[in-house]
């Protein structure tokens, strides 16, 4: 009988650490998404994960600060439809700093993914302004935009509380720059010093996005237009269609586009 002497022994090193993180993360109770909770957090550099009615949707890194990042989330998830804040929840793990080079959020995604989970790791849902190449393109279903579009009934209440005191016309180009800092997603437009010149009357303290968006495009120049895409807005000085358009906001009236 002929016995080898000899054979090959590869050590996984990156799989043992994956397999250390998900075993950490397991033994955590997921916390409610509530701002409570993410302030709680210490400002520290880490991995967390969301879960969706208790199933395990997405799993992220921070490379400076957990609530930083988490905070993100909230606001985004804040401003989408078929989908409630109450349905969300997360754990997360603060890492050393010098871990990240193994890029620990990768290890867990390649865990789980095996298992069927973390869907939202594949669709869409960690990008920021995805650019303007992105404007023309058809939003597939199954994307994150597609199945949880922005909100455009959510209210401006902190935004117009402010401004409604006041009581008299906003001019354009601050307006746009506030509202774009309020919106729980992306208004991507471009700017113009004729907006200067431009004076808005805000609807009342109660307003919501769409209302705000129509009292501006009522006083914008000829050939401009908002656009409201699955997952954010856009406001160019162009009339267009876009593939994936819910609604165009223009001085001579606004259009509903898109029908889910």
């Amino acid at each position: 009988m002929s016995l080898e002497n000899h054979a090959e022994f590869k050590l996984s090193i990156t799989k043992a650490l994956g397999d250390q993180l998900a075993a950490a993360l397991e033994k955590l109770t997921p916390g409610s998404l509530t701002m409570g909770n993410i302030r709680s957090l210490r400002p520290l550099p880490g991995v967390y994960q969301l879960y969706k009615d208790d199933d395990l949707v997405y799993v992220g890194k921070a490379d400076r600060s957990l609530p930083q990042r988490i905070e993100k989330h909230y606001r985004k998830i804040s401003g989408r439809t078929n989908i409630s804040l109450d349905q969300m929840a997360f754990t997360c793990l603060y890492v050393d700093e010098d871990f990240g080079a193994v890029a620990p959020e990768r290890l867990l995604i390649n865990q789980h993914r095996d298992q069927g989970q973390v869907p939202w790791n594949y669709n869409g849902f960690g990008n920021n302004d995805p650019g303007k190449r992105r404007d023309t393109t058809e939003v597939d279903e199954g994307h994150f935009d597609h199945e949880h579009p922005i909100d455009l009934e959510c209210k401006l209440t902190e935004l117009l509380a402010e401004r409604t005191l006041v009581d008299e016309p906003v001019p354009l180009s601050t307006l746009l720059q506030e509202i774009k800092a309020h919106l729980p997603y992306v208004f991507r437009y471009q700017a113009s010093k004729e907006f200067d010149d431009i004076a808005v009357e805000l609807p009342d303290a109660h307003a919501t996005a769409d209302e705000t968006l129509r009292a501006i495009a009522a006083r914008l120049p000829d050939k401009w237009q908002i656009t409201a895409l699955p997952g954010y807005l856009i406001m160019y000085p162009k009339v267009e269609d876009y593939p994936s358009a819910r609604r165009y906001y223009r001085n001579t009236g606004v259009v509903d586009v898109w029908q889910r």
